[in-house]
């Protein structure tokens, strides 16, 4: 008999953008507590949603293996779940459905649930841990074996005679390094291999150096990790590095930290230890153009072997910036792509549309910077009203029957901004079109230049231009006929 089956409920296939986009990750949070609870001697097995696309499957693995616990413990490693959305948590209350059906304590953990416990409590779960989870989760699950009080236990909300009952916090883990790494051992490595191989992509390995961010953007939440900021050793990570390329041969990596290498001298040790291994990776990032140019931070970046790095560039109107709480200037999302270029580093840029008092002239704003900067990606989407955020409370008397968007694609406005949904489904198209446009116009005035660098992928991104120009025309002219009625 199995003592715990770990599971989650985030589900690719039941989010298209993503599934179409076939470079999935495995669930990193949800196997660091596998692992954990595995080095505490209990017996544990993992049932990955990710890959699939039916919450009833997991039947099958609890009729055969009779776990004692099912935990719910979503990856917070991925931004995709702290958005709650509505296609995962009805995949979580199913399994919920299927863990009580079959005689499970199910316990879980994520932003959801930490966010709205009394619909998770409501739907059988027993206990939902809130915030980090793994000492939580191990705490409880002893505190059961051994029959004493709950209550004692913090961190966690359970329902008693129909009354909701939340013990106090627990404080996050400050030593990271205390974690064994995690159970990857436990992922179908394969599996994995062959959607990045079907999607054209080499395939990478999701790692975090970190757990939070302290800084302060008013619409982001931070549910699980809060506002601290915690950081894993250099070594750690490449203790973590060797044992993948030896056991998987894995040398390309996504670090999925909110912000990557934030502690001072951190990525420069990184940087001498992947030298003095011998080892030569590829990876991405995230992180503040503020922080990267800090000392000589993007030259042991780029030795380092970082290919690409998304930054929050958010908007091209430091009002709208300074109305975020970003903490960022127009000069340095300037200044940092052309050094990062300049190093040979890819610079992708998150976009967001509709904070509030966002005017059209913001917007012309916003499009000036991406075709002057021309960033090697761009993520564009509107703005999300997650609860527990400053931005939340400004907007929440808007959200009435739809608080949550049902997959990543969605792009609804789910508060009253100065357009309406149809109006930034429109212009989030448009920009894709616009930037493709001004990148086929960049190629070809590096083309004039240099004749002998012209190669199929750069002809094909020059004659793009024919493709984007009459559609992109268009979206203008409805755009400005939408702006007209608000």
């Amino acid at each position: 008999m199995l003592d715990i089956l770990f599971s989650h409920s985030y589900y690719y296939p039941l989010d298209k953008k993503q599934w179409d986009n076939k470079t999935p990750y495995p669930p990193l949070g949800t196997i660091y507590a596998a692992s954990m609870m595995r080095e505490e001697g209990f017996r544990v097995d993992l049932f990955d949603t990710n890959l699939r696309s039916k919450p009833n499957e997991i039947e099958t693995i609890l009729q055969k293996e009779k776990p004692r616990f099912l935990v719910l413990y979503d990856d917070g490693f991925n931004y995709l779940t702290k958005m709650c959305l509505t296609n995962m948590r009805e995949a979580a209350f199913k399994m919920i459905g299927f863990g009580k059906k079959h005689g499970c304590i199910v316990i879980v953990n994520s932003s959801d649930s930490t966010d709205h416990y009394q619909k998770y409590l409501q739907a059988g779960a027993d206990y939902v841990i809130k915030g980090e989870g793994e000492l939580t989760l191990n705490e409880l699950i002893k505190t059961l074996e051994e029959k004493k009080p709950i209550d004692v236990v913090k961190g966690i909300v359970f329902k008693q005679d129909k009354e909701f009952y939340t013990t106090p916090p627990r404080p996050v883990l400050t030593n990271l390094d205390d974690l064994p790494i995690p159970a990857w051992d436990l992922v179908n490595i394969d599996a994995y291999k062959t959607i990045w191989k079907e999607g054209g992509n080499p395939f990478s390995l999701n790692m975090a150096t970190t757990r939070g961010c302290p800084y302060k953007c008013n619409w982001c939440a931070k549910p699980i990790y809060g506002n601290r900021y915690n950081s894993h050793s250099p070594q750690y990570i490449i203790n973590q590095i060797n044992y993948l390329k030896q056991n998987y041969g894995v040398t390309n990596y996504w670090m999925c930290d909110d912000i990557f290498g934030l502690k001072p001298g951190w990525v420069q040790e990184f940087n001498r230890l992947l030298k003095k291994e011998n080892l030569h990776i590829s990876y991405v990032i995230q992180s503040r153009v503020d922080l990267l140019l800090k000392e000589d931070t993007i030259d042991a970046l780029a030795e380092s072997g970082l290919k690409e790095v998304w930054v929050g560039a958010e908007s091209g109107s430091q009002k709208i910036l300074d109305a975020m709480d970003k903490g960022t200037k127009l000069e340095q999302i300037y200044t940092a792509t052309k050094l990062l270029k300049e190093k040979g580093v890819r610079v992708a840029f998150f976009i967001q549309f509709g904070y509030l008092g966002e005017t059209k002239k913001d917007i012309a704003k916003t499009i000036k910077m991406i075709e002057e900067l021309q960033p090697d990606n761009i993520g564009i989407s509107v703005s999300y009203p997650l609860p527990g955020t400053k931005f939340y409370e400004l907007v929440k008397e808007d959200l009435k029957a739809k608080a949550n968007w049902t997959d990543s694609d969605d792009l609804a406005m789910l508060f009253q901004g100065t357009y309406n949904s149809n109006y930034y489904k429109k212009l989030h198209r448009y920009v894709h079109k616009i930037y493709r446009k001004s990148q086929a116009v960049s190629v070809f005035k590096q083309s004039l230049k240099n004749p002998f660098s012209i190669s199929t992928s750069r002809l094909r991104t020059m004659l793009l231009y024919f493709y984007y120009l009459p559609s992109s025309l268009r979206d203008r002219v409805v755009l400005k006929k939408m702006e007209q009625t608000f």
